[in-house]
């Protein structure tokens, strides 16, 4: 038994080959039907299936950001002993989370890499986007409505199961999640010991399930792909697009790197930011190919504490919150994922739009997990807010895992920039 376990250990494939395999396989399936009229045998029997797995993303998104934001604000019971750097670190990781989502806004709205497909191909999901634009653009006129303030009526829930039920009414559920744990923290510590527990235990529970997703992706993939190269009549404008986006995604997060993060070290350390580059190489490294943020949180905190000379105080509150709440590289692949979507759909998103996926973006990367393929959940949460279809995700799925592994490696650096700038004592490097 123990032998046949082992040959299938060696014949399996890591999960972001498999979704490669999957998006080929989807391709090919679906230039095969075109040759072959199958397109009803694809929309009947396959493309289900990618219905499906999107459903599954969508299904694990609220809970998933309800724990993991409650145990982020628990996690900050260290706050009371750390006053005078608690506020700095959150102040921090929301600045540069919110400078990351610029980076990447920018950067779609300059290259535009959607733009290369033809649009004429893609009527077929814009479809499906008129009904839920158009409950959009009455939501918000009757916002403006309100007056100034008639905003925060999006942000307040009346009724939280109400709110819970809807992917599009997610603001509310992060403000619900960041109320309860405000108030959860508030509470002595002995009195929520067992709650604390069983938020660890729901949240081993909901990375299960989101692993489970994970796996299923190859297939899920697969049908989405066969069902788009069908809907596209096997329009390889589709690739040309997909292969901007790529380059648009590393030209951003190298700039994230390798411009603003030794800038920043340069301005508030004394930390020389070349030797910064040189430390942090191996913990990118480490996150580039673990692609998770937790994994690479030991190797983390040692080398900014050893090699860096960040005091320990710092590095054992600092990062281990970073890996929960800030998510620079994810934040700004993102934005431009959002916006690649939506070119590639032919959907101009307005002013109000884009501001909206800032927000969404800057909030929702508080709950993302720092596991591979964790970002695919928060970001049918950002599409729905701006009303994209979460099927455009079909696009971006088969060509992730290296921009996982890129986004992961400016996540962990970025947790030590922070912690570097609020110690503001480090010699310089070793």
């Amino acid at each position: 038994m123990n032998k046949v376990n082992n040959i299938k250990k060696k014949l399996s494939f890591p999960v972001y080959i498999r979704i490669f395999i999957g998006m080929v396989a989807g391709i090919v399936i679906g230039l095969i039907s075109l040759q072959l009229n199958g397109n009803k045998f694809v929309n009947y029997w396959i493309a289900p299936w990618g219905q499906i797995f999107i459903r599954l993303l969508q299904l694990i998104a609220i809970p998933l950001i309800f724990v993991t934001l409650i145990k982020g604000v628990i996690g900050l019971e260290n706050v009371k002993s750390l006053s005078k750097y608690g506020a700095k670190i959150l102040f921090y990781y929301l600045i540069f989370i919110a400078i990351s989502v610029v980076v990447g806004l920018s950067a779609g709205l300059v290259f535009k890499p959607g733009n290369l497909i033809d649009h004429s191909k893609i009527e077929f999901i814009k479809e499906g986007h008129h009904e839920f634009v158009f409950e959009k653009q009455q939501a918000a006129e009757e916002t403006q409505a309100g007056g100034p303030l008639g905003f925060l009526n999006d942000i307040v829930p009346a009724n939280i199961v109400e709110a819970a039920s809807n992917n599009s009414k997610m603001l509310q559920v992060i403000f619900f999640a960041l109320l309860f744990g405000i108030a959860t923290l508030s509470v002595p510590k002995e009195k929520i010991v067992t709650f604390a527990s069983l938020l660890d235990c729901l949240e081993g529970i909901i990375f299960k399930m989101v692993n489970f997703i994970i796996d299923f992706a190859p297939i899920g993939v697969t049908a989405l792909m066969a069902g788009l190269i069908v809907s596209f009549g096997g329009e390889l404008s589709v690739f040309t697009a997909l292969g901007a986006y790529i380059l648009c995604i590393a030209g951003a997060v190298f700039f994230i790197v390798l411009i603003i993060y030794p800038l920043t070290i340069k301005i508030f350390t004394k930390i020389p930011p070349l030797d910064f580059i040189k430390i942090m190489y191996p913990v990118q490294l480490f996150g580039f190919t673990t692609s998770s943020s937790a994994a690479t949180l030991p190797v983390n905190m040692e080398t900014a504490e050893k090699k860096l000379k960040i005091s320990k105080e710092i590095v054992s509150f600092a990062l281990p919150i970073g890996t929960t709440i800030n998510m620079d590289g994810t934040s700004c692949y993102q934005a431009i994922a959002v916006l690649f979507i939506a070119q590639v759909l032919g959907i101009d998103l307005n002013m109000s739009q884009i501001l909206t996926v800032l927000g969404m973006t800057i909030l929702s990367s508080i709950g993302t997990p720092g596991i591979p393929g964790g970002s695919f959940v928060i970001l049918t949460v950002v599409l729905a807010s701006v009303g994209i279809p979460p099927e455009g995700l079909a696009l971006i799925i088969g060509v992730d895992r290296p921009l996982d592994m890129l986004r992961t490696a400016v996540n962990v650096t970025g947790d030590v920039v922070v912690a570097a700038i609020v110690d503001r004592k480090p010699q310089d490097a070793a």
